[in-house]
């Protein structure tokens, strides 16, 4: 944990990381890590391997008392995610891309236990 992170922060970070090697290993290019702009930050952005572009919200949390983590992106979260990826794709999109996709990683990290990790692809 860093000096001036709290534990969430370095829960979600340490999910993001996690979040980032398993869609390295799924084939995925990482684009992007926590890209932000005035509107709010896409945690974040990896290209499948057949070319997809895909806006990744990563939700991480110690335990289930609240529901799975995925659940935690309702339709204002994916609507603000919407319009995130726009300003991304339209700063960075290049010639020729093609399809775009919107996933959510939900990681469950127990005190004690091997982390447990949910890829829902095309969530929203």
């Amino acid at each position: 944990m860093r000096d001036t992170e709290t534990a969430t922060q370095a829960l979600g970070r340490h999910g993001e990381e996690l979040a980032a090697r398993h869609l390295t290993a799924a084939g995925m290019v990482v684009l992007a890590r926590n890209w932000r702009c005035a509107q709010g930050e896409l945690d974040l952005v990896a290209r499948d391997v057949d070319g997809t572009v895909v806006f990744v919200e990563v939700k991480t949390r110690a335990g289930t008392g609240f529901g799975e983590p995925a659940e935690a992106v309702g339709r204002v979260k994916a609507r603000r995610l919407r319009v995130l990826a726009c300003q991304w794709l339209i700063e960075n999109r290049q010639a020729g891309s093609g399809e775009l996709r919107f996933d959510v990683v939900g990681i469950v990290r127990r005190r004690g236990e091997q982390p447990r990790l949910t890829h829902l692809r095309g969530a929203f």
